[in-house]
């Protein structure tokens, strides 16, 4: 159990949290959710000891070790992934070294046998010869294969960093496990593991996440910031939006009903206050007047983006046709003659865990690359707009946004295409903020407004989710809907994917691609995806007894 008692936090005059009351108890696991700049990640680096409160305390079970997901991706370079892991139960790996190192003695004494036996006992007692094991298992859970166990940290790739981080904060059993953002840079294979393996943790779960499928399959509780306040929902995410609406629905009720009340004594006052025989209940009327509180309905902190995507041209039935496109990318193939017709009614998501195929693909049709063998073709009554997952390139420049998004506008007038900054959230002199200068979701907005001014009638989309909040991701799956054009995509965000594709290609590893028309959940569930796991599964055996 860990609980937040009158906790305050201040950043110069202004109170990010104010006398915080929360209690998050054993067996359930609990969503933190609310608005960027709430506050989410401040409030766990507060619950985890990394940050001291303003005021108030932070109190845990004695005896119960707290385990919180790092960010920090270089503090463990020059470790192996193995001993990375088990580096997120600190006591056991520091027993496991000590243990090392007395057995590497030359010169055994009576003292060292006796240290040496103290610690097996807790080594035991701390299940420590199955760290190892666990910790393999936990790695191939998350996709990393067991070949990369014994490799050191600095030498891989950035996104499978993530994922050995993320093993080490569930490894060993935390008694309360704090995670910030653990499905970034996850595929969805690697999400899907994740949800099945927090929903049968049996200790304290507290995650922030924008991804609201997720959020709804491990929550059994929802906690909300908003105004440095936190209030408690017991159930997932969705349930505490019908709720919180709900609430204030009855709010604006009430209070309709308590005015409509207030209006008929103040003329009831107001017709008889001079009446002498009525003058008794007419300072009664006063009286209950007084009583009479409206509540105050704050507005939410949270805001919307308006994600509109409207093609100025009719798609026409030839889109794109892919025949046999190939392409080796520092030595691996990662595109193995793929092909594919696209037709005007699709919206294809492209999954899996094979991230640089699905880029490298992406960048070949928005004309960035070249194949190396094959071709495609576009339709004649295609225009595209494109999304890249890596836009460094794009933003290292000394123009504002509002001089960078008028060139991709055909109406050259800055009150116009302040309007398309305007929905993403860019208010008054946000316009003339640099390009170069710009936040991680302050980007991601400006290229989708670029896409939303283009007015191109087919969309490609790498990743388009990593850096928003939950209200972006929101308002851009609702767009991504409605849209009547075509769409090529990789996204993380189950629900997003779920709920916009009506076609999955799938990369395998091993080349080979699976296309189907379906959705994604049922794709989930078909037999392409029972084959593809046991043919892992066998080869994963097989590479175990070799």
């Amino acid at each position: 159990m860990i609980s937040a008692s009158n906790v305050t936090l201040r950043v110069g005059k202004k109170a990010l949290f104010e006398d915080v009351n929360i209690k998050f108890t054993e067996g359930n696991c609990y969503g933190l959710i609310g608005a960027n700049g709430a506050g989410k990640s401040t409030f766990l680096k507060i619950l985890s000891g990394e940050l001291e409160p303003t005021a108030g305390d932070v109190i845990t079970t004695p005896g119960e070790r707290l385990s919180f997901l790092k960010q920090d991706h270089f503090q463990y370079d020059n470790y192996t992934v193995l001993d990375t892991v088990i580096m997120g139960n600190q006591r056991l790996y520091d027993i496991m070294k000590e243990k090392d190192a007395i057995y590497a003695k030359e010169d055994f004494t009576d003292e060292d046998g006796i240290r040496a036996s103290e610690l097996e006992a807790e080594f035991a007692e701390m299940d420590g010869w199955n760290a190892e094991a666990d910790a393999a298992s936990l790695l191939n859970g998350l996709g990393i294969e067991t070949a990369e166990h014994a490799s050191l940290m600095k030498n891989l790739q950035g996104s499978v960093k993530v994922k050995v981080l993320l093993a080490q904060a569930l490894f060993g059993n935390p008694d309360i496990l704090l995670l910030d953002e653990p499905t970034n840079h996850l595929d969805l294979d690697a999400i899907a593991w994740l949800e099945e393996f927090l929903i049968n943790f049996e200790n304290t779960v507290i995650v922030v996440s924008h991804d609201r499928y997720f959020l709804n399959k491990v929550c059994t509780h929802t906690a909300d910031i908003d105004y440095g306040k936190i209030q408690l929902y017991a159930g997932n995410y969705d349930f505490w939006y019908e709720s919180s609406q709900l609430l204030i629905k009855q709010m604006k009720e009430a209070n309709k009903k308590k005015e409509e009340k207030i209006k008929e004594l103040q003329e009831f006052i107001s017709r008889f206050s001079a009446n002498a025989s009525k003058s008794k209940q007419a300072t009664s009327r006063k009286r209950a007047l007084e009583k009479i509180q409206l509540d105050e309905i704050k507005p939410s902190s949270r805001k919307y983006p308006y994600i509109d995507f409207r093609p100025e041209r009719e798609i026409g039935n030839e889109v794109l046709q892919v025949d046999n496109i190939s392409k080796t990318v520092d030595g691996v193939k990662v595109l193995d003659h793929v092909s594919f017709v696209m037709g005007h009614d699709d919206k294809i998501a492209f999954v899996g865990s094979n991230e640089l195929a699905k880029t490298t693909l992406f960048r070949i049709l928005a004309g960035e690359l070249e194949p190396d063998e094959g071709t495609y073709k576009w339709g004649v009554t295609t225009s595209q707009s494109y999304f890249p997952k890596d836009n460094t390139e794009i933003f290292s420049n000394d123009l504002s946004i509002t001089e960078w998004l008028t060139q991709f506008s055909e109406i050259k007038d800055a009150t116009y295409v302040r309007g398309f900054l305007g929905r993403m959230l860019f208010a008054g002199e946000d316009g003339i903020k640099k390009m170069k200068v710009l936040s991680g979701g302050e980007k991601v907005r400006v290229l989708l407004s670029r896409m939303m001014i283009e007015n191109s009638n087919v969309l490609i989309f790498d990743e388009p989710t990593d850096h928003l909040d939950m209200e972006a991701i929101t308002a851009l799956n609702n767009g991504l809907i409605k849209f009547p054009g075509t769409i090529l995509f990789a996204c993380r965000d189950h629900q997003v994917v779920q709920t916009t594709a009506n076609r999955i290609i799938e990369f395998l590893p091993n080349g080979t691609m699976i296309d189907k028309v379906t959705t994604y959940d049922e794709y989930l569930e078909s037999d392409e995806m029972a084959r593809k796991r046991q043919v892992y599964s066998m080869s994963e055996s097989d590479a175990a007894d070799n």
